[in-house]
């Protein structure tokens, strides 16, 4: 279980170095709900792995 926790934190690590280096090579206008949506996504996306992640263990 921990190493699988030392996945999900690496991964939100990388994700969250990529979005603040990367950021301002991206064309995209600096607007309140761009910085919402770039916030929010790695959370949502790591949610929806963890819950598929879990919805499998339980159809064992």
């Amino acid at each position: 279980m921990a190493e699988f926790i030392l996945k999900v934190l690496v991964l939100s690590i990388f994700l969250s170095v990529l979005i603040k280096q990367g950021g301002p090579y991206l064309p995209i206008a600096a607007t309140n709900t761009t910085a919402l949506i770039a916030v929010l996504t790695p959370s949502i996306f790591l949610a929806g792995l963890l819950g598929w992640r879990w919805q499998k263990r339980m159809e064992r």
